[in-house]
């Protein structure tokens, strides 16, 4: 069965909101343009801003669920970026400039007994992904279907934060591609490693309620908490919506 691409999606600020495009040009040794080039830095983060950093330095949606009910959209000419959630009015702002209308707008978003969020950092020439290599993330949309009926739930596949949906495999297929080098249009990946799952995913990503117990259905059903795969880009291309993907030796 033919595999292609069926979803791309970026997220601009870590764990702040995602937005869907049709396509993206890839460059060799980094992460997707524009994703995750910002993070939220809590009260208690341990960096700087001046390189990457563990997760556990922002806020995320791990420790505040209602941030999985962020929309995005981002103007790259002007570095503008719309937030929305069902419960506010949305915020138009410049990360790099405009951080306390952010951190205001935001506030209520974090629970009062968690670090809350201070400030902005945008490190140069890679984004905040959860790897400290620069990674894009790839998931199947066969394996969130075998973990909506381990729960007897649907699952919108917002939940799990990828960059690329793939149909026409089966489920748990990633995981045999680590390792591996795979084609996506004219781009080129080198698998890494999977991916393993917090908190994040228990929130349903219209209301940003923890409503789904996706690490037990994982771990209880499939002996792990992974889903989706790490690749790394080795060679730059530009992959599209519905484009081919091809597994190499």
């Amino acid at each position: 069965m033919t595999i292609t691409v069926a979803h791309i999606w970026r997220h601009p600020i870590k764990s702040h909101g995602r937005e869907t495009l049709t396509e993206v040009s890839m460059n060799a040794g980094q992460t997707m343009p524009w994703d995750r080039t910002w993070a939220v830095a809590h009260e208690a983060a341990k960096t700087d801003g001046s390189e990457w950093a563990v997760c556990a330095n922002f806020s995320r949606g791990a420790k505040s669920p209602q941030l999985m009910a962020i929309d995005a959209a981002l103007d790259e000419a002007t570095e503008t970026v719309t937030l929305m959630h069902p419960d506010k009015e949305p915020l138009i702002f410049r990360p790099d400039q405009d951080v306390q209308p952010f951190l205001e707008w935001s506030s209520d978003l974090t629970p009062s007994d968690r670090a809350q969020s201070s400030r902005i950092v945008r490190v140069a020439n890679r984004g905040m992904t959860d790897t400290p290599f620069p990674s894009v993330s790839l998931m199947n949309l066969a394996t969130n279907q075998v973990v909506e009926e381990r729960l007897g739930q649907k699952l919108d596949i917002r939940r799990w934060r990828g960059n690329f949906w793939l149909d026409g495999m089966k489920p748990w297929e990633e995981f045999d591609w680590i390792g591996k080098k795979i084609t996506i249009g004219t781009a080129e990946l080198m698998v890494r490693e999977p991916v393993t799952r917090c908190l994040a995913t228990t929130a349903n990503p219209e209301t940003g309620q923890r409503d789904a117990d996706t690490l037990s259905a994982l771990q209880d059903g499939f002996g792990h908490k992974d889903f989706g795969i790490y690749a790394e880009v080795t060679k730059s291309g530009v992959i599209r919506a519905n484009d081919t993907v091809t597994v190499l030796s």
